[in-house]
């Protein structure tokens, strides 16, 4: 996300404590010494932070790159387990109070979504939840070809999706931090766009948009809704579902 915008290393870091918070008080009420699936780990960010809340973690990715450096993000946490394997076709063997889908739906089509979600379901236990954080467009779903495809869907069209997989939404939330980094980003975007690639200054422009974001935060991610604009284009959500009681 921070690629190509000169940003400070210090906005990433930022971002993930301030959705850390949110994770954290998400997840509060989970019962004592909660076990963790960590479905698409990537390099291990949430993991690691997982590790030091909770009892035990598995972790799973996909990419063996990523993989690699999953474990060495992790080494330090014996009670992580990374595993390399595909989230479609990992065997569910164990009952977890926590599944956390960090960004992972979005690159699945319609039935996969629903058929990992069908499979996830029976393995919470009880009180037990699906914590997704995904990436989210206001109006019509937006795919986007590329080494990866990815699927943007509306708040709706998830809310759908989590019904047909037979999930009870229990609570959305915007994520704010990440919403001030993309309209940061998107406004760097205007400016490339405008600006001759020599004249475009990003290692100072960077940091002045960022920065100006920051100091506008937490009205700033307000003005938009207030002012009925559709900016930014790509938001983010937390989504946290749970089973019916049996």
């Amino acid at each position: 996300m921070m690629d190509g915008f000169g940003f400070p290393v210090s906005a990433g870091d930022f971002r993930f404590r301030a959705e850390s918070q949110i994770v954290r008080r998400l997840t509060q009420n989970l019962n004592p010494n909660p076990i963790v699936l960590d479905f698409g780990s990537g390099v291990g960010y949430w993991a690691k932070l997982f590790a030091q809340d909770f009892s035990q973690v598995v972790a799973v990715e996909g990419s063996r790159v990523l993989y690699q450096e999953l474990k060495k993000r992790c080494a330090g946490y014996p009670n992580v387990r990374p595993v390399l394997g595909d989230a479609l076709s990992f065997e569910l063997d164990d009952k977890y109070d926590l599944v956390f889908l960090g960004g992972l739906l979005m690159y699945l089509d319609e039935s996969d979504v629903i058929a990992l979600l069908q499979r996830l379901a029976p393995c919470l236990k009880p009180g037990g939840i699906i914590l997704c954080r995904e990436s989210t467009v206001r109006g019509e779903t937006v795919t986007r070809d590329s080494e990866c495809p990815v699927v943007y869907r509306s708040v709706s069209v998830y809310r759908a999706l989590f019904k047909r997989s037979g999930l009870i939404v229990q609570h959305v939330e915007r994520n704010e931090p990440y919403v001030l980094m993309q309209m940061a980003c998107e406004l760097i975007k205007k400016w490339k766009e405008f600006v001759p690639a020599r004249f475009q200054a990003l290692r100072i422009v960077g940091p002045l948009a960022y920065g100006g974001m920051r100091l506008g935060n937490p009205w700033i991610t307000c003005l938009p809704r207030v002012l009925r604009i559709s900016f930014p284009k790509l938001e983010n959500h937390f989504f946290v579902l749970g089973t019916a009681p049996s």
